[in-house]
């Protein structure tokens, strides 16, 4: 049996024991193991095993994640979300369906300073539904809302999975992050534009609130000095070079601190359980990543990427065509795996694949995490659906009904990016 045949059925059992409710880290970490040993005998695979994930996580750069985690779990005690949405609401919220686009500006400004679309979706399923069920709203148009908007805060730096796709791939975190400023901006116009259609050809679908005065929509801006705070000290010292993205997600975690006790929304008990629920999130992601890196020892011992790399090489057709089945390939994941081992366990066969086609690689890294937003809406197993659907009460079903326009949205966004790259390239290549 050749070795790319064994990393083939490697790949197929990963799977498959992901299908069955297998942890991912576990589950990656022995088929990689067990290929291991096929391919390189058990005093190797032994080898490999005990030092590939420390020679990996045991990294400066690995500190990125728990200061990132920490800055969301803070923000998720605090009442930034509330004031984001107020504000936006007061600005949008005489326009038919307005809080429903309030409520994605809110989750678009929420993703500035925070890289988890989970703490998103929460915040907002506390803040906005009832404010939309209050205004008599169609349910699927503001769950659906609410479930487009929350992806946006792994677009918008920063974001936990250019994180980890940045040290997988060994690319800069900073222009990963500055990558997705443009793109979460246009995706966030977009959904507006969808919400609007919508409510136009049904106004009951959406109705409008009272416009409010000049004066009360500046009031509003009062309370999100918070979010530029955080903005402004996190990506202006990325992007003017004062610190680099490790220092900046200790940097915004400290900030995030001090901005929860000056509003007195933060106190000790509730900073306690945030280091608390850091340390189980950190945990979980670490594990994932130790036997992401076994696995991908396996596959590349397995030389599955380099066969992939020169079929691909050997093709005669364009790269867009290329990247649009890489699309495709992975729109029919979403529809089975969760985002984040979708990734993973895509990313270290594909990368090489298409970087030797001379796709840039942080192009390429917002293209993946576009793509994991998608994932996340997808059914049957969209992650943020199933977490507004727990949070609401509202039945998944109707949750994924109402996703359906901004998921065709998010394919025109996709085809708009393939285009025209320089949307995603622009920004990090005035960083140098």
């Amino acid at each position: 049996m050749s070795a790319e045949l064994i990393g083939i059925l490697g790949i197929i059992l990963v799977l498959l024991l992901i299908a069955m409710k297998f942890w991912i880290g576990a589950a990656m970490g022995i088929v990689g193991f067990l290929g291991l040993v096929v391919l390189r005998g058990l005093n190797q695979a032994l080898t490999q095993v005990g030092s590939i994930p420390f020679q990996n996580i045991n990294s400066y750069t690995m500190t990125v994640i728990p200061m990132f985690t920490l800055m969301g779990m803070v923000i998720s005690e605090t009442d930034i979300g509330k004031d984001l949405f107020v504000a936006a609401h007061k600005w949008l919220g005489h326009l038919r369906g307005g809080l429903a686009s309030a409520s994605i500006v809110a989750s678009g400004l929420l993703g500035a300073i925070c890289g988890s679309h989970t703490t998103g979706t929460v915040i907002m399923s506390k803040i906005a539904l009832p404010e939309m069920t209050r205004y008599k709203y169609d349910l699927r148009l503001s769950t659906g809302s609410i479930a487009a908007g929350a992806p946006l805060s792994i677009i918008i730096p920063p974001s936990l999975p250019m994180v980890l796709y940045g040290i997988m791939t060994e690319q800069s975190i900073g222009k990963l992050f500055i990558s997705g400023i443009i793109p979460g901006i246009i995706m966030m116009i977009v959904y507006i534009i969808v919400i609007t259609v919508l409510c136009r050809l049904n106004p009951e679908m959406g109705p409008a609130d009272k416009r409010a005065s000049f004066r009360e929509r500046i009031a509003s801006l009062k309370g999100i000095w918070a979010m530029l705070a955080l903005f402004l000290l996190v990506l202006g010292g990325i992007y003017g070079g004062f610190f680099t993205p490790t220092e900046s997600g200790a940097i915004g975690a400290f900030g995030a601190i001090i901005i929860g006790f000056i509003k007195r929304e933060l106190n000790i008990k509730k900073l306690l359980k945030c280091i608390k629920d850091t340390a189980v999130l950190t945990a979980m992601i670490l594990f994932i990543i130790a036997g992401t890196y076994v696995f991908i020892s396996f596959i590349t011992y397995s030389k599955l990427p380099f066969l992939l790399s020169s079929f691909i090489a050997s093709l005669n057709v364009p790269t867009v065509v290329i990247l649009i089945a890489i699309a495709i390939m992975y729109i029919i994941l979403g529809c089975f795996l969760p985002e984040y081992p979708m990734i993973i366990l895509t990313i270290p066969i594909i990368f090489p694949a298409v970087t030797a086609l001379g796709v840039d690689p942080i192009w390429f890294g917002l293209f993946t995490v576009l793509m994991m937003s998608m994932g996340a809406l997808s059914p049957p197993v969209g992650l943020v659906v199933y977490i507004l659907g727990a949070c609401s009460g509202v039945p998944v079903a109707t949750v994924f009904r109402g996703t359906i326009p901004f998921l065709l949205a998010d394919v025109f966004i996709i085809i708009l990016v393939l285009l025209f790259p320089q949307i995603v390239t622009f920004l990090p290549g005035l960083m140098g």
